[in-house]
């Protein structure tokens, strides 16, 4: 049996634990992602949203809550310009530091497009809807067997393996 992250955790410290949550972005990910399209071409605000939406898929679409301070961000490091639009309307312009600084992140960068365009792959391609299928069906037993069962470190551990071994299969194949 391999040691998972939580099998030295008791059963009350696995309880009270806050449960990890998935996060689309890592640290530093969107930053990278809105300073790209930007590269491509300048953008406003708002066909950033769209952009970062369309590359994701499903029903994701970033808030301009999400969008503006990592725009700003980007700015303050001068990774990007503002130039008013004929319509005074703000347009983001990469810069030559913004230029080095895509360029130093590069690998990162394309391992967030390749993440992206996988998932926006099996969302969307028929051929991929007995996966698509899968993977909800396996999401949804986990959930429901975690809210519905009092699960001991054994069964915790056991659950893992069984998934590892899915994974080590599905790699394999």
């Amino acid at each position: 049996m391999s040691k998972t992250p939580h099998s030295e955790l008791t059963e009350d410290e696995l309880e009270n634990s806050p449960k990890p949550r998935k996060r689309l972005f890592e640290a530093g990910e969107m930053k990278l992602l809105v300073l790209h399209f930007i590269a491509q071409a300048p953008k406003f605000s708002y066909d950033i949203i769209k952009e970062v939406a369309a590359l994701v898929g499903g029903n994701y679409k970033p808030s301009t809550g999400t969008i503006c301070p990592t725009i700003r961000y980007l700015e303050e490091q001068q990774y990007t310009q503002v130039v008013m639009s004929a319509d005074e309307r703000k347009q983001y312009h990469i810069t030559n530091k913004g230029q080095a600084h895509l360029k130093e992140h590069q690998q990162i960068l394309q391992k967030v497009l390749d993440r992206f365009n996988t998932r926006k792959q099996i969302q969307s391609n028929e051929q991929y809807v007995d996966i698509k299928y899968a993977m909800e069906n396996l999401k949804t037993s986990l959930r429901l067997k975690i809210q519905h069962s009092e699960l001991n470190e054994t069964q915790v551990r056991e659950i893992a393996e069984q998934i590892e071994q899915a994974a080590a299969k599905i790699a394999h194949l």
